[in-house]
């Protein structure tokens, strides 16, 4: 992703069969902490039957001006559906591995 990762942006998003521009929505786990660190985590989000290449996902306020980030996440290398679920996993909710988390 080489592009600008401080807010959404139309430049290098991917596109395909049953993607819509600037993804889906996250369904939020509800923050909670452990010890010292709160957390919050997501749903896995499904783009169903979808046929798709991706290299990776923002996390971005769709709500605040100028949709900015939240967080970037690089999948490590091109994923790609064919006709089929495209997922986004996101990790346990917990202290030592939700998608987000202050210590």
């Amino acid at each position: 992703m080489s592009a600008s990762t401080t807010a959404y942006s139309t430049s290098q998003e991917a596109t395909g069969t049953n993607y819509t521009a600037k993804g889906g929505t996250l369904t939020k786990v509800e923050p909670t902490t452990s010890g010292t660190t709160g957390f919050t985590d997501f749903a896995d989000l499904t783009f169903g039957t979808c046929t798709i290449t991706a290299r990776g996902c923002m996390i971005f306020n769709d709500t605040a001006t100028g949709d900015p980030a939240v967080a970037v996440f690089d999948f490590g290398g091109d994923k790609t559906s064919t006709a089929g679920s495209f997922t986004i996993s996101f990790p346990t909710a917990d202290a030592s591995n939700a998608v987000i988390r202050i210590a």
